[in-house]
């Protein structure tokens, strides 16, 4: 990446860019929370019907995409970090994804090659237009891969739920 001349538009594209990044990665840890909620709640209310045979079966499959939400919910919220054994670490860690402005990248590296990896970035301005670039594309990714795609799984697995249950309920409540 190369870019012709460093300005003030750039800096500012770039800090809007990352915080609107931030804001859609909390709302999504919000939409999970709310879901998350409501389904934990559900369960409960929903176990006191098992013993009526008019309403077991639509509460036995009410309960069961509660518990699917809650884990499809849960999951979207819980940080994603990669657990590594630090032996198996190179020295210093390097490559094209490599990014000090990441902590998924720079928890891996002592400070003094933290330090080393920050100077060599702040003292080019293409290296630092490309590592703000890069965590950019690699916040969208992980917010299009692991968060807004859970929290849409836990929400139909709710409205399927809810969905079920009440024609389950409504075709032995009427036939």
């Amino acid at each position: 990446m190369e870019i012709n001349q460093p300005a003030a538009h750039l800096d500012q594209m770039m800090r809007q860019t990352r915080a609107h990044h931030v804001q859609l990665s909390l709302m999504a840890d919000s939409k999970a929370n709310m879901i998350l909620t409501v389904a934990s709640l559900l369960i409960p209310l929903s176990i006191q019907y098992l013993n009526d045979p008019k309403f077991k079966a639509a509460a036995m499959i009410m309960i069961s995409f509660c518990v699917l939400t809650v884990v499809l919910a849960a999951y979207a919220a819980m940080p994603k970090l990669r657990m590594e054994n630090k032996r198996k670490l190179p020295k210093e860690p390097k490559g094209p994804m490599l990014n000090p402005l990441f902590f998924g990248s720079f928890v891996q590296m002592g400070y003094a090659q933290y330090e080393q990896q920050m100077e060599a970035l702040m003292n080019d301005h293409n290296k630092a237009y490309q590592a703000q670039v890069r965590e950019v594309y690699v916040l969208g990714q992980y917010l299009y891969r692991k968060k807004y795609r859970f929290v849409r799984l836990a929400y139909l697995a709710f409205i399927c739920g809810a969905v079920a249950s009440s024609v389950v309920y409504l075709l032995q409540a009427y036939s």
